[in-house]
């Protein structure tokens, strides 16, 4: 991963102004892995208590599949698959940015908010 980050965003590789940001998961908190990161000095920014607001899946990616895929029906499990990923396919690389700009404007309106749960913008 931090080969990534020199080779995709070398401007923050040289500054060290990133961060990474892990979620709940066991395997994100584990004390092994929280200790690694800690001696690499990366800084970890933890994910808050969980929102439909700040994960990305709730408020982009599944709307926008439901909305491609609704009215359709499926006779097979590789056929939902399938059309699933046709429609990860075709949501635009433009759109996914907008995304993850709206999801830096969701984490200062959690902040704002103290930690209380809020909906929509």
């Amino acid at each position: 991963m931090r080969e990534n980050v020199r080779r995709k965003r070398p401007e923050l590789w040289r500054s060290g102004d990133w961060f990474l940001h892990h979620d709940k998961a066991p395997a994100h908190t584990a004390l092994y892995v929280t200790r690694y990161l800690a001696s690499l000095g990366w800084t970890v920014v933890s994910h808050p208590p969980y929102s439909p607001d700040l994960a990305p899946c709730d408020f982009y990616l599944f709307p926008t599949m439901t909305k491609i895929l609704k009215g359709k029906r499926f006779a097979t499990v590789e056929e939902v698959k399938t059309a699933s990923q046709e429609a990860l396919n075709n949501i635009k690389l433009q759109q996914f940015h907008k995304c993850f700009t709206q999801r830096g404007k969701r984490f200062d309106k959690f902040i704002a908010s103290s930690g209380e749960y809020f909906e929509g913008d």
